[in-house]
């Protein structure tokens, strides 16, 4: 098994071999080598294999003096989160990094997942159940069947409880679950990525939460992640600072770890407290860049996805109703339409589109309530943690070397109150929509005073775009509406033709705004492109990021000399574009930022200019679509 496969076998139960190694199960014993007093295919870094006895390789907590008594935990039901015993089976040296760290028992799953496994099954199952129910009249087969489906999913949590084992066994997390088909992850943490602790309002209600570990595969883009459902709330708190501690320490980021136990007379000057030698860090190590004051929540009323909230409600009771009553319902709907007066139904109608307008404010700041409730964003370890949710707390670890850059976020509603969202541009980070998220809506001052403090301000202006990119601009957004008028005028059709003059008129301020909004620059550390109108975007992005340039020009922009510029970064969305710059300048501009990158394909070694001049940058190449 590789460092981050896994590993199937058969439940044989762990069984010493001929020589006294623990075997790990449904593995062999390797060959004896005489000369060394190990295993022949033992490896290099791993020392000789010490004869097996009773608690030879139990694990000794950091800073004791003598080892732990094999049989401690021998008797008494099990504990929540407790450890389940010497780790013998898996590993008897504990990894590489167990020297570094100290040794740490094989734990399982909170005894409340028992429940909680269960009770999320039987969610998606409650419409057939009821359904089932209602139609087959509740009699005994059904009941029976019901009953037997219920049973059959508490013993699937008791099993799944029963069999899962997770341990961080030095420089490496350990999971190992199944019964008939047992399998076993292992996930090296210095490919950790992030660790993410999610509580639903099931798993805070009991006190548990979901720990998931996202890690680099080996395959290029790829990611594995590791999922513990669920475990005590201190336990998740714990393993993640665990987690991100050790990873921080074997990629050199964070302080070094030692055996040596406080006041132990080889500990020397620097030596780490009992923190340190854990693996956990202490709260010094955490900073807190942002708190979220209450009155952010009224900025869900901004939002034109929170704003919407409530057609989201309507359509899932209407659902509900289809699912369970349908044909009923719509008897009834229809019924009420036929014999009902005209005129009450219009007024129906409008008081309730009415009362739907006024609360779709109250709905968006309710809603946006619910899903930033304490929003916090803290720095430890060299990662940045958002942590955010009333009914659902989602905490969100980002590595801060794979942060990349970042993005404001704004609409028009937005920009009239000078708000702004803020979002990281990540490398290998999967739902980056939600997980990406570094804050919520605020003032754009308050904002990037927490990129100043997190990440680093982009300091630069943006250079505007050329005139003819605003009459590109006007004839996207009136330009059709303006043809709809004209052959309307031509037939005769009047509504038609107030229809589309009025969308024609409303063309032209949107049309004015997203040409405002065009820009791009660099401070001599960065690059910021921005765009858009009713969804605008500013992104920018560290030089080290960007990994290429694209020019493309369409048959309409070549007569203006326009072409759009695209910044090819390994992160977030994976390019970002100036739309509508000037071509000439925008091939300066690269060069000026990227002059490795760029100036090789605009100038020949004869030509180029010794000083590094802007004159052999406007040397543009040639072609609709260059890179």
């Amino acid at each position: 098994m590789d460092g981050h496969g896994e590993h199937h076998g058969p439940p044989d139960p762990a069984a010493p071999d001929d020589h006294g190694g623990w075997v790990a199960p449904g593995s062999s014993p390797a060959p004896w080598d005489r000369r060394t007093g190990g295993t022949a295919d033992q490896s290099p870094n791993v020392g000789p294999q010490v004869p097996w006895s009773p608690g030879a390789h139990a694990p000794r907590d950091p800073g004791s003096e003598t080892p732990p008594d094999p049989g401690a935990h021998a008797s008494g039901g099990p504990g929540e989160d407790r450890p389940d015993g010497p780790r013998d089976w898996w590993d008897g040296q504990g990894g590489d990094g167990a020297e570094l760290f100290g040794a740490e028992r094989a734990r399982r799953l909170s005894p409340r997942s028992v429940v909680v496994g269960p009770i999320n099954q039987i969610r998606g199952l409650l419409v057939p159940i009821a359904a089932g129910l209602v139609l087959g009249g509740f009699n005994a087969w059904v009941l029976a069947a019901t009953g037997a489906t219920v049973v059959a999913l508490l013993v699937g949590g008791i099993i799944t409880w029963r069999t899962t084992r997770y341990e961080v066994a030095g420089d490496r997390l350990e999971i190992r679950r199944g019964l008939l088909r047992r399998s076993q992850r292992t996930i090296p943490l210095e490919r950790v990525r992030g660790v993410d602790v999610t509580s639903t309002l099931l798993h805070r209600l009991l006190g548990v939460a979901v720990v998931r570990v996202e890690a680099a595969a080996g395959s290029a883009g790829g990611t594995e992640d590791g999922k513990l459902d669920a475990v005590s709330a201190g336990e998740a708190d714990r393993l993640r600072r665990v987690l991100l501690h050790r990873r921080a320490v074997l990629t050199g980021r964070g302080a070094a770890a030692s055996p040596a136990a406080p006041g132990d007379p080889g500990a020397g000057e620097g030596a780490p407290g009992p923190g340190e030698a854990s693996g956990v860090p202490g709260d010094a190590d955490t900073v807190t860049h942002f708190a979220m004051p209450r009155s952010w929540y009224l900025y869900g009323a901004l939002s034109l996805g929170y704003l919407l909230t409530p057609f989201a409600v309507l359509a899932t009771l209407f659902g509900m109703v289809q699912q369970t009553a349908g044909e009923l319902a719509t008897d009834y709907l229809v019924d009420w339409v036929t014999t009902s007066d005209h005129n009450l139904i219009l007024l129906s109608v409008a008081l309730f589109a009415g009362a739907l307008v006024l609360l779709m404010p109250v709905f968006a700041v309710v809603s946006y309530a619910l899903t930033h409730w304490g929003f916090t964003l803290r720095e430890r370890d060299g990662s940045l943690v958002a942590e955010r949710g009333l009914l659902t707390r989602r905490s969100v670890t980002l590595e801060k070397r794979r942060i990349r850059g970042y993005e404001f976020l704004d609409n028009p509603l937005e920009r009239l109150r000078g708000a702004v969202r803020l979002r990281a541009i990540v490398t290998g980070l999967g739902d980056a929509a939600n997980r990406a998220v570094l804050l919520p809506i605020g003032p754009r001052t308050v904002v990037g005073d927490v990129v100043d403090r997190a990440l680093a301000r982009y300091r630069g202006g943006l250079n505007r775009h050329p005139r003819a990119a605003l009459y590109r601009r006007l004839t996207r957004s009136s330009g059709p509406f303006v043809l709809v008028l004209a052959v309307a005028l031509a037939v005769d059709a009047a509504w038609l033709a107030w229809a589309a003059g009025a969308l024609a008129v409303l063309g032209v301020p949107l049309g004015v705004d997203r040409y405002r909004s065009l820009g791009h620059g660099h401070d001599g550390e960065r690059v910021s492109v921005r765009s858009g109108s009713l969804r605008r975007s500013q992104a920018t992005v560290e030089y080290s990021a960007v990994i290429g340039w694209t020019w493309t020009q369409t048959l309409l922009q070549r007569p203006s000399s326009l072409a759009d510029l695209q910044v090819t970064v390994g992160a977030g969305a994976g390019g970002y574009t100036a739309q509508d710059a000037s071509f000439e300048d925008s091939v300066a501009f690269a060069a000026r930022a990227t002059p490795e990158m760029v100036r090789p394909f605009l100038v020949g070694p004869e030509d180029a200019e010794p000083d590094g001049g802007d004159g052999a940058a406007r040397r543009a190449p040639h072609g609709p679509e260059h890179k």
